[in-house]
């Protein structure tokens, strides 16, 4: 009797754990797939509906603009509801958004549901850092560079697919956009049980909130007084950083095969680019995970993904016919990159009430600046007919984001 009580019960956690685990990653899988598998096919879609290159590539500007609006939001909201009900809320809305999306009822349709996509990854997106925090400690980068492994295979498969698929059937954007609601319901299907329980993120001692905002000289019973993350110049480092690298990331997966095709490129052939920069996206991604373990700051990471990401946009400028090696080398950088930027809030923060704060900060400054990145890259190739200037643009965006990278990378905790 002895053995059995002290057994199930440790059976039990590792099933836990295991499912746990599942549920995460099956959320990372869900972060980019309903966006990356639109880029290869944009050009049927504005051939079928009639778009300007801007105009069209505002699908990937709309949920960069919900990321932005609702980051500071979802903190608050998981304190409310708890970690793990929102993020299945979050799942359940994907699936349902993506279906809209596809659906031959007008292009409202169209905006709508790319607006509930942009609403349920903004969710995705904001907690899921704070769940590590709250349950990974200890290994922060580890346990982010898988979900974005997984976030970047996903991503890969859906951009590699979205040709093909669409070429089964008349119309098939529409089916290849829309099948990716179903890993949004194998993810909820996971997870599911862990959303009847309430696991809430409650706030820190000193009185101060989880949301992006934090009121200043706030004092709790504890009598600690918590600072406004808005005033911490390593937040606003963390900030531009993850702003810049986002509007990076957007910008190419929205225009690459664009770029590639006016070259000469087949759509099919530059939407396996796609697949073979978000498949190498994988090994910068796990590279990454490993280096922050082991470094004793980050500022190498921050040199590696400019300089690689800065050497595949500058070889597509001079030499697109080897546009494949380009590609890899931006696959590479953009996954060290986003690994990088993420782990930063775990990093640079002492709790995950903090944690929390600096993503919901970092996300929503970011991303709005990363919703402005595929319109006025679609506009400036609409005004000038090339796609030189665009590149030029992303090149100077890199260095920038070189100088905030090695400033947010520097071994030190915003204080509290």
């Amino acid at each position: 009797m002895t053995t059995r009580t002290e057994t199930v019960p440790g059976e039990a956690r590792g099933t836990r754990a295991s499912l746990l685990l599942v549920g995460l990653l099956l959320i990372g899988a869900n972060l980019r797939a309903g966006i990356t598998a639109v880029g290869p096919v944009l050009g049927d879609l504005r051939t079928d509906l009639g778009l300007s290159s801007s105009t069209a590539s505002a699908l990937i500007s709309v949920p960069l603009v919900a990321f932005a609006v609702l980051s500071p939001v979802a903190p608050a909201v998981a304190r409310r509801f708890g970690v793990d009900r929102v993020l299945g809320a979050s799942l359940a809305l994907l699936a349902v958004a993506i279906v809209v999306r596809s659906a031959p009822w007008g292009i409202g349709a169209l905006w709508v549901g790319t607006a509930g996509l942009g609403i349920a990854v903004a969710f995705l997106n904001v907690v899921l850092p704070v769940l590590v925090k709250r349950d990974h400690p200890d290994h922060i980068g580890a346990m982010t560079g898988l979900y974005s492994s997984v976030q970047s295979a996903a991503a890969a498969v859906a951009a590699g697919l979205a040709v093909p698929i669409a070429g089964t059937v008349q119309g098939g954007w529409r089916l290849s956009l829309g099948i990716w609601a179903g890993l949004a319901l194998i993810g909820l299907a996971v997870f599911l049980p862990r959303m009847r329980r309430r696991t809430a993120v409650t706030a820190p001692a000193g009185g101060g909130s989880i949301g992006a905002t934090e009121p200043t000289g706030v004092t709790g019973s504890a009598g600690v007084t918590t600072r406004p993350i808005w005033r911490s110049a390593l937040a606003w480092q963390v900030t531009v950083f993850m702003g810049l690298q986002s509007t990076v990331y957007y910008t190419l997966i929205t225009f690459l095969p664009s770029i590639e095709q006016a070259v000469g490129t087949s759509a099919a052939a530059a939407g396996w680019h796609q697949f073979v920069m978000q498949i190498l996206s994988i090994g910068g991604a796990l590279s990454s995970a490993a280096l922050i373990q082991r470094l004793p700051d980050q500022r190498p990471l921050a040199v590696g993904y400019a300089a690689l990401c800065g050497l595949g946009v500058a070889g597509i400028l001079v030499l697109p016919s080897l546009e494949v090696l380009w590609v890899a080398a931006i696959g590479v950088g953009v996954g060290a990159g986003v690994v990088f930027a993420l782990s930063l809030f775990g990093l640079r923060t002492r709790d995950h009430h903090r944690a929390g704060t600096l993503s919901g900060m970092a996300q929503c400054l970011g991303y709005l600046v990363a919703a402005a990145g595929p319109p006025a890259i679609g506009a400036l190739h609409d005004a000038t007919g090339s796609w030189t200037p665009p590149l030029l643009v992303v090149l100077a965006m890199l260095a920038v984001a070189l100088v905030s990278g090695v400033l947010a990378g520097r071994d030190r905790k915003i204080a509290a």
